[in-house]
C-alpha cells in the first residue's frame, strides 16, 4: 500500500513570530522535513501596504516564524534566502518595504531574490498538456536545492483559492507572467508544477482572505496549514472552506498530471485542529466567482455584457482574465470611495465576443475589453468595428514577449485614455488588460480619482521601480 501523503493543520490565533517557529519546527520534524543545501522561501507578497492592502500577504511575523524553524533545522545550508515577485510592473523592493520583509531579512542575515532584477531562464516542459515547450523561471528558483513555500490562504475571483499551487504564479517577471495568464490561467499552474516541487510547504491562515485576492475581507481562521505535497496541502485547504477539490480546476489539472492526491481519503489530516471544527468555524467564508454581468447590480453605474470566448473549454467565460481584473480594480476603488458604484460616470464594459446591438443610456460610454473582444454596430449613429486581435498558446512566443514596464504600460494606456477623452468609446488592448490598467481606464471613463496616484503610493513606488531598473542593469552587466 503506497504511503499517504501527510499535512497539518495547527491551531495558530496570533501573529506571534516565536509561537509561529515552534509550530513549524514541529511540523517539520513530523513531516520528516530537513532543509539544506541552497534554501529559498517564497511567500505570496503580490501587493502589500499597511493602508491600503494590509491582508493580501503572508505576514513579515509568518516569515520571520518559518526562517527561524528553517534555521533551527537545516542542515548543510549553502544560503538561505527569501525571493517573490509582487504584482504586474510594481518593484517588489516596494512591497518588500510595506510588508516589513526587509527588517526581517535584515534580523536573520539571509539573502533576498527580488525576481524582477535577476536573470529568468527556460525550463523544458515534458507533459503532453502543457501549453507550450518552455517556461520561464528566475535563476534563483531554477538553482534553488530547497524549496519552502509560504502561502497566503486567501479566496481568489478567479481560480477560487489562492495556496500552495496557485502561488508559483507569482515568480514570473512581468515579460512572461501574463503570457496564458486569461482563459489558460488554471492550465499554466498545473504547467508550473513540472519545473516547481516545494519541499514544504506552510500556509499562513492565521487571518485568512475572503473574495478578493488584493483586497481580501480578513477571516480569522486561527490555523497554520503545512505538508510537503502542494496537491495534497490545496485539498486539504479546499474542504477547510467547504470547496469540493474537484471544482479548483488547477488542482484537478495538476493532480491528473501525478503531482499529488486531491481525494481526502488519500490524504492523513494531522495537527493539534480538527478538519471538522475548522469547517464550522468557515461556514460563511465567502467567495467572489460570480460573472461581472450579475456581480455588478441593478443600482450600479457600471454594466457589464459578456459575450463569448475562443477556447472550446471555456466559451462562455475567461475566468484568468479581464473580468476578474475588471472587479480586483473596482474593489480597489471601493477601498478608497465606497459608493463609487453609484457616484461613477455611467460606465458600460464589454468583454467577448458580443453579437447584435448594445444599447446605450444617453450618457452611457463604453470600454471595449481584451484582445478577445470584438463588436460591431453602431454608436451615436456612427458605425464601430471593434475587431478582435486573440492570439491562442501556440501562437505567442513566450521569449518573444514585449515588456511590461510599469511606466511604459501607464504611459500607454493614458495616451489611449486622453485620444478617446471625446469619444463614447475606448478599445483597452491586453490578453489580459492587467488590474493597474483597469484602475487607468475605469477612472478615465468612469471620471473617478485615479487610486493609481494614490499620493500613499506614489513616490515610494516610482523610487522602489527607479532601484529595480538600475539594478537590474547592473545584475546584466555583471553577468
Amino acid at each position: 500500500m503506497a504511503m499517504k501523503h501527510k499535512v497539518m493543520i495547527m491551531r495558530c490565533e496570533n501573529y506571534d513570530s516565536e509561537k509561529i517557529s515552534g509550530i513549524i519546527q514541529e511540523g517539520m520534524e513530523k513531516l520528516g522535513v530537513r532543509p539544506a543545501g541552497r534554501i529559498l522561501l517564497k511567500p505570496n507578497v503580490v501587493i502589500a501596504h499597511p493602508e491600503v492592502f494590509p491582508h493580501a500577504f503572508t505576514r513579515k511575523e509568518f516569515l520571520d516564524g518559518v526562517i527561524s524553524a528553517t534555521k533551527a533545522k537545516a542542515t548543510d545550508v549553502r544560503e538561505i534566502a527569501v525571493g517573490e515577485r509582487c504584482g504586474i510592473t510594481l518593484a517588489t523592493r516596494w512591497a518588500f518595504e510595506n510588508a516589513g520583509y526587509r527588517e526581517v531579512i535584515k534580523k536573520h542575515k539571509v539573502k533576498a531574490y527580488y525576481f524582477d532584477e535577476v536573470r529568468q531562464v527556460p525550463r523544458e516542459l515534458k507533459e503532453k498538456n502543457a501549453l507550450r515547450k518552455n517556461i520561464f523561471i528566475p535563476e534563483p528558483i531554477a538553482k534553488a536545492d530547497f524549496l519552502i513555500n509560504l502561502p497566503k490562504f486567501k479566496a481568489h475571483p478567479w481560480c477560487r483559492l489562492t495556496l500552495s499551487l496557485k502561488n508559483f504564479i507569482g515568480i514570473q517577471d512581468d515579460r512572461h507572467r501574463l503570457v496564458d495568464h486569461n482563459i489558460f490561467l488554471e492550465h499554466k499552474i498545473a504547467d508550473l508544477q513540472e519545473v516547481i516541487q516545494p519541499k514544504f510547504i506552510a500556509v499562513d491562515a492565521i487571518i485568512a482572505g475572503q473574495k478578493m485576492m488584493l483586497t481580501p475581507t480578513p477571516f480569522p481562521m486561527g490555523a497554520i496549514v503545512m505538508g510537503t505535497n502542494s496537491c495534497a496541502v490545496d485539498t486539504v485547504g479546499c474542504h477547510m472552506v467547504h470547496v469540493n477539490p474537484k471544482d479548483l480546476i488547477h488542482l484537478r489539472y495538476a493532480s491528473e498530471r501525478g503531482f499529488g492526491p486531491m481525494n481526502l481519503e488519500e490524504i492523513d489530516v494531522l495537527g493539534n485542529f480538527p478538519l471538522r471544527e475548522v469547517q464550522e468555524k468557515t461556514r460563511n467564508f465567502e467567495f467572489c466567482m460570480e460573472h461581472i454581468d450579475s456581480y455588478f447590480g441593478a443600482e450600479s453605474n457600471l454594466r457589464c455584457t459578456v459575450g463569448t470566448f475562443p477556447e472550446k473549454h471555456s466559451p462562455d467565460y475567461c475566468w484568468g482574465g479581464c473580468p476578474g481584473a475588471l472587479q480586483e480594480a473596482m474593489h480597489i476603488f471601493k477601498a478608497h470611495y465606497p459608493n463609487v458604484n453609484r457616484e461613477m460616470k455611467k460606465v458600460r464594459y464589454v468583454v467577448g465576443r458580443v453579437d447584435g446591438p448594445i444599447e446605450l443610456e444617453e450618457d452611457e460610454r463604453v470600454i471595449f475589453a481584451g484582445d478577445c473582444t470584438s463588436w460591431e454596430g453602431r454608436i451615436n449613429g456612427d458605425p464601430v468595428k471593434i475587431e478582435s486581435r486573440y492570439r491562442a498558446p501556440q501562437e505567442v512566443d513566450e521569449g518573444k514577449t514585449k515588456s511590461n514596464d510599469m511606466l511604459l504600460k501607464t504611459w500607454k494606456t493614458l495616451w489611449n485614455c486622453l485620444r478617446h477623452k471625446n469619444f463614447r468609446y475606448i478599445h483597452a488592448r491586453g490578453c489580459p488588460v492587467s488590474v493597474g490598467d483597469h484602475v487607468h481606464y475605469l477612472s478615465a471613463i468612469g471620471k473617478i480619482p485615479n487610486v493609481n496616484f494614490d499620493p500613499r503610493m506614489l513616490v515610494p513606488v516610482n523610487i522602489a521601480y527607479w532601484k529595480m531598473r538600475t539594478l537590474r542593469a547592473l545584475h546584466r552587466l555583471i553577468k
